[in-house]
């Protein structure tokens, strides 16, 4: 019970501000996760001048964009940039919550997770071509390997480390 509510105070903080009582490897962590999210932001949303946002819904995701008609194709490429656009808010969050509100990194994880996770599920409960024909694409491990790591942040966020303890291994030794 104790456990719990300590980790749900890591979570839900009285206070946000730069003081974090998770393990310093979910710092680490999410520094490469947040830029790459920032990074497929940018991307994702149109705004890299280099590559536009059907190219990316169309090659790393492997969505057959040009299979669709017209308009279909249109609408679909206005909605994964929709979600490119939220991407890059939500990242630039991660990105003041790293510099500035580290009390808040544990939430920062589960939001995070929460968005990731449950993409591919709404992508598997609504049969995205990709996801159905068990095609396996750049896109695809690039997020089933980002969930697993957001999973193993969020839990080493709630560990509580206090300043000068070394955390204790289990075994004998």
């Amino acid at each position: 019970m104790v456990m719990a509510f300590g980790m749900l105070s890591n979570l839900l903080p009285t206070q946000i501000d730069n003081g974090y009582r998770g393990h310093a490897l979910a710092i680490w962590l999410l520094i490469p996760i947040v830029l790459m999210k920032l990074f497929m932001g940018v991307n994702v949303a149109g705004l890299n001048p280099w590559i536009s946002s059907r190219f990316v819904l169309q090659n790393a995701d492997g969505i057959p964009v040009d299979t669709f008609p017209v308009e279909v194709a249109s609408v679909a490429v206005f909605l994964f940039a929709s979600w490119g656009l939220s991407l890059l808010v939500i990242s630039l969050l991660g990105v003041v919550v790293l510099i500035r509100y580290r009390a808040m990194i544990p939430l920062m994880f589960l939001l995070l997770s929460i968005e990731q996770i449950g993409r591919k599920g709404l992508a598997m409960l609504h049969l995205v071509p990709s996801e159905a024909e068990g095609g396996v694409s750049l896109g695809l491990l690039i997020n089933w390997g980002l969930s697993a790591a957001l999973v193993i942040g969020l839990i080493l966020s709630l560990v509580s480390v206090r300043k000068g303890e070394i955390p204790k291994r289990s075994g004998s030794g």
